[in-house]
């Protein structure tokens, strides 16, 4: 059974994003922005745990502590404030509260501060892992810049408002989708992630929007478009800088007057839909290039949110690596732990592939290590095998690689003595250059595809998409 938990604080989103917490941790959660509301909840003898800011609007929340514990001295208090001085916290803590938290506070430090209040001496229970509010808390860190994108998804995820997430590959851009939708008023309808970078650009439409029977060769039933399948919940349209510039036009449409009719359709269909896009582009200069529409531009950019890379937040580290080795357990591999030199070489690294480069570091290390304590010469020779960090660090996306396709190109009419090749020269030219323009940057990158990416300018599920087509060996291991 869950406990009641009293909550006041005058600033409305932290009220909501420690609701949405709390209740799916089971708890029942009653909400005021005043003291005297809270006081009269407890004078009434209410509630097994108070969680309060310190500056409200008609009282200050220290000055409330001894007269809370006068009353109900087996009432355990949280005290959170943005007052964040030694002062402060001295004063909580001789006032009898349970913990202080200075704000912005890290969601999951604060959920895991209510668990033990709400346990007594009596009933100690052991420490719940990390990884025990994966599914609910999935964004990790304490950095100033993830404190940061807390505050926005607090201020967003009880609205319907259409959210811009951009950030490098591998930041966890569809994880904070995902997370608007799971905390907000949404989150018992659909979530539905569609990748643009990896559907057939003249099948976009169809999966977005579906298509009647006979709309095309080969529809021999009608069949629902993502937007249907999201009815009532989220659609989160990841790398949308790859939308082909026919489909940008029909998802304005249905942004502005909220309905949509299905490839070979005629009858409008009305969408119930919260839209949520990720990219890693700068759409600002794909409006530039004429790849992307402006008016969709500023019709998605309504709420934006920046990820920042991991290089940004080093300080994260090593509660990322304490998650990522708790989920490798949870899977079945031996628990690690890193000392103190090897953490210190993982925050100088310059990730260019980010949290999921590190997350594929610590599953490799959990497979392929028999020591349970990892040295900083095992972190060298893993790092030295991940391009970015000792080989190509002064290589940026495309350079050098111009100059081989030119070369390739001239060599390709001069083997034609001068004459004209035969039609559908783009095609065939193409061919020729992109599978060995792809297998060489593998080959140079020792098969690390994100890095690949990154190099030849490319989504990373479209390199992984071409590397299917064309038949590109990889090397296992490496993503």
């Amino acid at each position: 059974m869950g406990s009641t938990i009293l909550v006041a604080d005058d600033d409305r989103a932290i009220r909501m994003v420690l609701n949405q917490a709390l209740i799916r941790l089971g708890h029942d959660v009653r909400m005021t922005g005043n003291a005297a509301t809270l006081w009269r909840w407890v004078a009434n003898g209410e509630g097994d745990l108070v969680i309060t800011d310190v500056i409200m609007p008609d009282e200050n929340g220290l000055d409330l502590l001894p007269r809370i514990k006068k009353v109900r001295p087996d009432l355990r208090i949280i005290v959170m404030s943005a007052q964040n001085t030694l002062l402060t916290a001295v004063k909580a803590t001789e006032r009898g509260a349970f913990e202080y938290l200075p704000k912005p506070f890290d969601l999951r430090e604060l959920v895991n501060v209510v668990e033990r209040a709400l346990t007594t001496p009596q009933q100690q229970r052991p420490a719940a892992p990390d990884d025990d509010l994966e599914d609910q808390l999935p964004l990790i860190g304490r950095s100033p810049a993830m404190q940061e994108v807390y505050r926005v998804i607090a201020r967003l995820m009880g609205t319907d408002l259409t959210v811009t997430i951009v950030g490098e590959s591998g930041t966890g851009k569809e994880l904070v989708a995902r997370a608007l939708h799971n905390y907000g008023k949404r989150r018992g309808s659909p979530f539905i992630p569609i990748n643009m970078a990896a559907i057939p650009r003249e099948l976009i439409e169809s999966e977005l929007f579906g298509h009647e029977r006979g709309a095309f060769t080969g529809a021999t039933q009608r069949t629902m478009g993502r937007f249907e399948q999201a009815q009532g919940g989220t659609l989160f349209l990841d790398e949308i800088g790859d939308m082909p510039l026919e489909a940008q036009t029909r998802l304005l449409r249905v942004l502005q007057e909220g309905e949509f009719t299905a490839v070979g359709g005629r009858v409008p269909i009305r969408a119930d839909v919260r839209v949520i896009a990720a990219t890693h582009h700068d759409l600002r200069n794909l409006i530039r290039q004429g790849l992307f529409r402006e008016d969709l531009f500023y019709r998605l950019n309504v709420a934006p949110i920046r990820l920042p890379p991991l290089r940004e937040r080093t300080a994260d580290i090593p509660a990322l690596v304490r998650h990522f080795v708790a989920l490798a357990v949870r899977e079945g591999l031996p628990p690690k732990r890193l000392d103190d030199e090897a953490m210190d070489r993982l925050r100088a690294h310059r990730w260019p592939g980010n949290v999921r480069e590190l997350e594929n570091l610590i599953r490799r290390l959990a497979a392929l290590y028999s020591q349970e304590v990892i040295g900083v010469s095992v972190i060298e020779a893993e790092l030295s095998e991940i391009p970015g960090s000792a080989e190509l660090p002064h290589i940026a996306p495309g350079e050098g690689l111009a100059g081989a396709v030119e070369h390739h190109i001239r060599s390709y009419f001069a083997a034609h003595k001068g004459g004209l090749p035969a039609a559908g020269l783009y095609d065939r030219v193409l061919r020729e250059v992109e599978r060995p323009l792809i297998v060489l940057t593998l080959g140079a990158t020792r098969g690390n595809q994100i890095r690949a990416a990154h190099l030849l300018g490319l989504n990373r599920n479209t390199l992984r998409k071409k590397i299917r087509e064309l038949d590109i060996p990889v090397v296992r291991g490496l993503k």
